[in-house]
């Protein structure tokens, strides 16, 4: 036999004028080249682990990220007002059956258009679009005020009017508040001294307790109203509502008045216990600077939406909504209103 292998015929060995077949003396393929070609391409089944612990990392990096900078709904003042709601139970209902029956209704004419040569009407003037904040990040429900001027027609029927209304001599008004939550209201009247005092607390209502419940309307003045004369100007009232007691206008408003102890009984005489009460001081005076202080410094993170029947939404009303959507728990809405009259 040669080195490339020996003479293959059909039936042993032959002259060599057959044909001839070198086979190799090794024709077994490497191990490797085996394992490679069992193996096939790399693909998605061959992944080594590194890179897919490697990928998933990945994944959850690019997705702590997007929820980070994913942008919060942003609300109107009076959406968040009504954020504040509890909810509604749902109602229950049945299942609707789909409609067996047919409709009879005669189909529409095709309808040729016509070149309109009519000038276009213009367009109504947008107004601006109202101030937007997202729900607090905290999970509280935010604060809000809800105000509204009432008109007193014949019989004193109240109706709804803008806040920047002019009145003139004759009219009578009242205004109605109402706040999202529990909380203490505070209302000053600014007369013609510049000084302020309060109309709310009063002493007509509940002895001067000024603590309100939640989405109850409360009107003001109470048991009364605001009538205008002759004298042309300007009534302005400022409206704080918070959470907890306001201290600085706690102190101007109310005096804490401590009755003094009765003089020295006998032995045998029970001695009478320490009381302590809150009065309102009716003639109390708070001075403008006060006022502007606290305006600037509760006023700031409001949002404010004044609101007509023109407005989206299915509530028609006029009103103004002031609300503070940081969800603090010692949070204040404060409000200005003024009333002109010619």
């Amino acid at each position: 036999m040669g080195l490339w292998g020996r003479w293959l015929t059909s039936g042993g060995l032959e002259p060599a004028t057959r044909t001839r077949y070198p086979v190799p003396l090794n024709p077994l393929p490497p191990v490797i080249s085996l394992l490679q070609e069992e193996a096939g391409p790399p693909g998605p089944d061959n992944l080594s682990m590194p890179f897919i612990q490697g990928f998933l990392l990945s994944c959850c990096t690019a997705g702590l990220i997007f929820a980070q900078t994913a942008p919060h709904k942003q609300l109107t003042a009076r959406e968040l007002f009504y954020a504040a709601a509890p909810a509604p139970a749902p109602a229950k209902t049945g299942a609707a059956r789909p409609s067996t029956r047919r409709s009879t209704t005669p189909a529409k004419p095709v309808e040729i258009a016509r070149a309109d040569s009519r000038p276009p009407a213009p367009r109504p003037t947008q107004p601006p679009a109202p101030a937007t904040a997202p729900m607090p990040a905290s999970g509280a429900p935010p604060l809000g005020l809800r105000y509204t001027v009432l008109k007193l027609a014949a019989g004193d029927t109240p109706t709804e009017v803008p806040n920047d209304t002019v009145f003139h001599a004759g009219d009578r008004i009242r205004f109605s508040d109402e706040s999202n939550a529990p909380g203490y209201l505070y209302i000053v009247n600014q007369g013609s001294s510049g000084n302020w005092k309060p109309m709310f607390p009063s002493a007509e209502i509940e002895d001067g307790n000024n603590r309100i419940e939640g989405w109850r309307p409360y009107t003001m003045p109470p048991k009364s109203r605001l009538a205008f004369d002759s004298t042309v100007g300007t009534e302005n009232l400022f409206i704080v509502f918070s959470l907890q007691p306001e201290t600085d206008l706690e102190n101007m408003i109310y005096s804490l008045q401590g009755k003094k102890k009765a003089a020295a009984a006998p032995a045998s005489t029970p001695e009478a216990p320490f009381q302590s009460s809150k009065e309102l001081i009716l003639a109390v005076n708070i001075s403008n600077t006060a006022v502007d202080r606290m305006r600037a410094v509760y006023a700031r993170d409001l949002i404010i939406e004044k609101v007509d029947p023109n407005t989206p939404g299915d509530k028609k009303e006029t009103a103004v909504y002031v609300v503070n959507p940081t969800g603090s728990a010692d949070s204040r809405v404060v409000a200005d209103l003024h009333l002109v009259h010619q």
